[in-house]
């Protein structure tokens, strides 16, 4: 198998399941090369239903060059109403054109704003507001610019069905963008903040600069090299780190200030410096950890040729989505089962019907690990980064029980040329890039 690009590796992703090579190019030149339109699995009522029983207005909004968060608070400023009523079910990027329901509680359609760069609708009333995992997947129409090697599109789609056992089927890896497309450490914040290592979270955080950044950034960053982790003990200078902070980067100046007002003599000081981030970022740095745990074992399980679309004995499989819409499998990560010798052929017949999915951890406190070869894949990789499941018992939002996730992702895969365009569609919570990659084999920074 091609070795993946040095900056995937970093995030845990190690090889290219095509063969062929890549075709070159880029995405995201314009906002609409990229389109994301959401697959809705959320009840709602007709417009004229009454909103004293169904009290969440719901809208579609079709967006270009708006991310979800700026819409929602510019929808909330518009309207006169607080940013806590407004709730959506997946977060979308700024970089497209973007389709996707929003609940506003007790909202008015008439004082729904006009908004530059969206296209607002209303679509109906329900009895609660959205929330994540009302989202059923996404469809996408992607167009590659600059493709070079166009004549490889055909080897690496007839590659990537073979690999899914019939579909196109890619390792179910946590894309680029989970780590930080310019600077990925998330995960390593998050790690470190699993082994109870809080001032090397911090510092994983506050250093470590990279070129992709400003540089009056990289110059703050090396000097929290220089002046702060290679100092001598108690000799740090945090207040000299968070002058040379520039103000653009608030999370890095929130860490320091609580740094410097409480001394950062102990772990306890550290652990609050990075609670002086938002919450849902705090989330993020043990999500991101969770996820390069992940993308590792997905290598380890390709280096040793075990399969994606198939189980051995020892693995855990969750099974389909009732719920899901018609003709469209989504795992169900709630129902799960380890796989023994005897069921294997069994399993197998319910993974080609798309009622069951192979899986491996996000490890949480309530991790159970799988056995045989797949288990001891799973023990490897935690012990690489010396890491155990009860190592997520951690404080406030730093802490996660953990869940399973399919190896495999497939799909249907259009592909259009002149210009050369993918549309497909995905279960939510998987990444678009993670199948372009394959074609483009690339700077992943190139996928945006």
């Amino acid at each position: 198998m091609p070795r993946a690009h040095s900056v995937e590796r970093e995030v845990g992703i190690a090889y290219y399941v095509s063969r062929a090579p890549g075709i070159g190019g880029r995405i995201r030149e314009h906002d609409a090369d990229f389109r994301v339109r959401e697959i809705e699995a959320f009840d709602v009522e007709p417009a004229d239903a009454d909103p004293d029983a169904y009290p969440h207005l719901v809208i579609r909004a079709t967006l270009e060059g708006w991310d979800t968060n700026d819409f929602a608070s510019r929808l909330s400023d518009a309207m006169g109403i607080s940013r806590e009523r407004v709730s959506w079910a997946g977060t979308k990027d700024k970089r497209a054109i973007t389709t996707q329901l929003f609940s506003v509680r007790k909202g008015d359609p008439a004082e729904l704003p006009e908004v530059r760069g969206a296209e607002i609708e209303v679509v109906g009333w329900a009895g609660r507001a959205l929330e994540f995992g009302d989202l059923a997947g996404n469809e996408f129409e992607i167009r590659v610019d600059g493709d070079t090697n166009p004549e490889n599109v055909e080897a690496i789609t007839d590659q990537l069905r073979e690999f899914g056992g019939g579909r196109v089927g890619v390792p179910n890896y946590f894309g680029q963008q989970r780590f930080g497309s310019r600077r990925p450490v998330t995960h390593e914040v998050g790690l470190a903040a699993a082994r109870g290592s809080w001032r090397d979270a911090v510092l994983a955080y506050l250093g470590d600069p990279r070129e992709a950044e400003p540089e009056d950034t990289q110059e703050a960053r090396a000097y929290v090299e220089r002046e702060v982790r290679d100092a001598s003990e108690g000799s740090e200078d945090w207040r000299g780190a968070l002058e040379r902070f520039p103000r653009k980067l608030g999370y890095e100046r929130s860490m320091l200030h609580r740094l410097v007002e409480n001394g950062a003599e102990n772990e306890a000081d550290f652990r609050e410096a990075l609670e002086a981030v938002p919450s849902n970022l705090q989330r993020l740095f043990v999500n991101a950890a969770q996820s390069y745990l992940f993308n590792r074992i997905l290598s380890e399980r390709l280096e040793r040729g075990l399969p994606f679309d198939r189980v051995v004995a020892g693995d855990v499989v969750c099974f389909g989505d009732a719920d899901a819409p018609e003709g469209f499998a989504r795992p169900d990560p709630d129902r799960t089962q380890r796989v023994t010798e005897n069921r294997v052929e069994t399993i197998n017949r319910h993974l080609v019907r798309n009622r069951a999915f192979v899986t491996a951890p996000l490890v949480g406190t309530e991790s159970e690990l799988g056995e045989g070869e797949p288990g001891e894949i799973e023990r490897a990789v935690l012990d690489e980064r010396g890491i155990s499941p009860s190592d997520f018992d951690l404080p406030g939002e730093f802490g996660s029980t953990g869940t399973r996730r399919a190896i495999l992702l497939t799909t249907d895969l259009s592909i259009a040329r002149d210009p050369l365009t993918f549309s497909f569609a995905l279960p939510s919570g998987s990444y678009a890039t993670v199948l372009l990659r394959e074609y483009l084999k690339g700077d992943p920074r190139e996928l945006g």
